[in-house]
């Protein structure tokens, strides 16, 4: 498990290359929370939008997730650890203002950026109203 990449993975780098041609700017591997640490993939400080890319395997996408046959136990909860913990990291982020995005890895990354792309103009509308 030490040589999974947990950061600039293939997925991460085509969905940032794709906000970036679309002049969106944004910060990566953004500290979100403190206690416990949570790590937004990109981020929009400004407009409070946290963006998590997960892999289908470590985060049990509903089309995409395999339960491994070896060490069932573990991987099971091993995974579903992890949506635990994002279902915990997003609630948390909810809370204090942000909009949590989630992008599974499998996802097209021109799709998944107009996505965020609709997102971040609808929340810099009802910033400028307010």
């Amino acid at each position: 498990m030490e040589s999974v990449r947990q950061k600039d993975t293939s997925a991460e780098s085509a969905l940032r290359r794709e906000l970036h041609a679309r002049g969106l700017r944004y910060r990566i591997q953004v500290p979100v929370l403190t206690k416990p640490r949570r790590v937004a993939d990109v981020a929009f400080s400004g407009l409070r939008v946290a963006v998590f890319v997960d892999g289908c395997f470590w985060h049990g996408c509903p089309a995409h997730a395999t339960w491994p046959k070896q060490n069932a136990e573990f991987w099971r909860a091993k995974i579903e650890a992890n949506m635990a913990r994002d279902n915990d990291t997003d609630e948390r982020l909810r809370a204090e203002g942000w909009k949590v995005i989630r992008v599974w890895a499998h996802e097209e990354p021109k799709i998944a950026a107009g996505r965020i792309e609709h997102i971040l103009v609808r929340r810099r509308e009802r910033m400028h109203r307010a």
